[in-house]
C-alpha cells in the first residue's frame, strides 16, 4: 500500500512540475500589454513548401511574430492564404512586402518582411477584409524557377530552330557554300601572290605621293578661287558699268532719233522749196530759151515788137 502511495505522489509531483514549467514558459513568452499582437493575412502565388505553423516572421532579421494558419485561399485556389501574428510595435507600412526565405540548408522557410518607407502610412484593413493584407514578392527560388523556365523555353526554341535550319536540304546548301568558299579562297590565295602584293604596295605609295601633291596644290586652288571671286566681283561691276553706259547710249540714240526726225522734216521742207525753185528756174530757162529763139528768128522784134509770127497751119 505504501509503494502505491509513493508512485502516486511521484506522479503528482511530476505533473505539478510540468505545469509549473509550462506556466513559466507561457509567462516568459506571453507578450506584455505594450506588445500586443496584430493579425495579418499574406497571399502567396507560389509554393510555400517548407513553411510550417509557428514558423517565424522576421523584420530585418528580428523575430516579430509567427505563422498561425496555413490554407488555400477560398476566393482564389491558385493562392495560399497565410495568417500571421505580428507584434503591434512592428512598423508594418502600406509598402511593406513579405517574401519567403529559406533557413540555410534545413529546408525550412520563414517569412521575411522588407522595410517600408519611413514616411509611408501604416497598413490597415480595407473594406471587406478581416485583417490587413501584406503584399508579397517572389522568393529567390521563384525567381530562379521562372528564370530557369524562361531559359529552358528559349533553349528549346533555339534547338528547334537549329533542327529546322540543319535539315537535309540546308545541309546540302551549306556544303555547297563551303565548297564555293574554299574555291574562292584558293583563287584569292593565287591572286594575292608576292608580285601582286608588291604592285599593290607600289600603288599605295603612288597614291600617297599623289595625295601629297594634291595637298600642295590645294592652297593654290584656294588662292585661285579667291582670285576668281574677286575677278567675278570686278566683272559684275564692269557689267553694271556697261549696263549704265548702254542705258545712256540708248537715251542718246533716242535723242538723236528725235533730232534726225526733226532734221528730216527740215530737209523735206528744204527739198520742197528747192523743187519749187528748180521748177521756177526751169520755167525761167524755158522762157529764156523761147526768147533766144525769137531773137535768133527776128532780133528786131525783141526791141520793137513789130513782127508778128504767123501761125502755122492748124494754129490759131
Amino acid at each position: 500500500m505504501n509503494n502505491k502511495v509513493n508512485y502516486t505522489l511521484v506522479g503528482i509531483s511530476v505533473l505539478l512540475g510540468l505545469a509549473v514549467m509550462f506556466g513559466f514558459a507561457y509567462w516568459m513568452l506571453k507578450p506584455s500589454s505594450d506588445e500586443a499582437m496584430q493579425k495579418y493575412h499574406i497571399y502567396f502565388d507560389e509554393s510555400v513548401f517548407g513553411l510550417n505553423l509557428d514558423a517565424p516572421v522576421k523584420y530585418r532579421g528580428i523575430s516579430v511574430g509567427k505563422v498561425i494558419s496555413l490554407r488555400i485561399n477560398p476566393k482564389n485556389t491558385e493562392q495560399v492564404e497565410v495568417t500571421v501574428d505580428i507584434l503591434k510595435s512592428t512598423p508594418i507600412k502600406e509598402n511593406t512586402v513579405a517574401k519567403l526565405t529559406a533557413q540555410g540548408i534545413t529546408g525550412l522557410t520563414y517569412i521575411n518582411l522588407t522595410q517600408g518607407e519611413n514616411n509611408a502610412p501604416p497598413l490597415k484593413a480595407k473594406v471587406g477584409e478581416k485583417y490587413p493584407v501584406i503584399k508579397t514578392a517572389p522568393s529567390f527560388f521563384e525567381h530562379f524557377e521562372r528564370s530557369l523556365g524562361d531559359v529552358s523555353s528559349q533553349l528549346l526554341a533555339t534547338l528547334y530552330k537549329t533542327q529546322q535550319l540543319l535539315n537535309n536540304e540546308n545541309q546540302k546548301q551549306v556544303g555547297l557554300l563551303l565548297k564555293r568558299t574554299a574555291s574562292i579562297m584558293y583563287k584569292m590565295d593565287r591572286l594575292l601572290d608576292e608580285k601582286t602584293i608588291e604592285h599593290f604596295q607600289s600603288s599605295v605609295n603612288n597614291l600617297d605621293s599623289i595625295t601629297a601633291k594634291v595637298n600642295n596644290v590645294i592652297p593654290n586652288i584656294d588662292n585661285f578661287i579667291n582670285k576668281s571671286v574677286a575677278w567675278e566681283d570686278k566683272i559684275n561691276n564692269s557689267f553694271e558699268s556697261i549696263k549704265l553706259t548702254y542705258l545712256h547710249m540708248n537715251n542718246t540714240m533716242n535723242n538723236m532719233a528725235v533730232s534726225f526726225s526733226k532734221a528730216q522734216m527740215g530737209f523735206d521742207k528744204m527739198s520742197h522749196n528747192v523743187n519749187n525753185t528748180m521748177l521756177d528756174s526751169q520755167n525761167v530757162m524755158i522762157d529764156l530759151q523761147n526768147t533766144l529763139e525769137e531773137f535768133n528768128h527776128n532780133p528786131s522784134d525783141i526791141i520793137y515788137k513789130k513782127t508778128e509770127l504767123k501761125s502755122a497751119p492748124g494754129e490759131r
